[in-house]
């Protein structure tokens, strides 16, 4: 079984129920993507059961309810991180 490579762009504003998901990309398209948000200074986790699940939802939409933990502990460690090194 081929790998392809997967990525997915979140954001969360506030007063929103959930993050939504604003790209999502497979093989060349997620690479190019990765890119762009490192050399943007955008955080990247790299999480390959995460990005396949949110991989199968349209652009636009909220993240499933059974995502929310784990990327409510993937923005909390982002913003940890974020203000200890501000």
């Amino acid at each position: 079984m081929n790998f392809v490579k997967k990525a997915v762009a979140l954001r969360y504003p506030e007063n929103a129920q959930a993050p939504f998901i604003t790209a999502a990309a497979k093989g060349l398209l997620a690479q190019r993507l990765l890119k762009i948000a490192e050399e943007n200074d955008i955080a990247v986790v790299r999480d390959d059961a995460l990005a396949e699940v949110l991989s199968f939802q349209e652009v636009g939409s909220c993240i499933p309810e059974q995502t929310w933990e784990i990327v409510a502990k993937i923005f909390a460690f982002i913003g940890y991180i974020g203000d200890k090194y501000e």
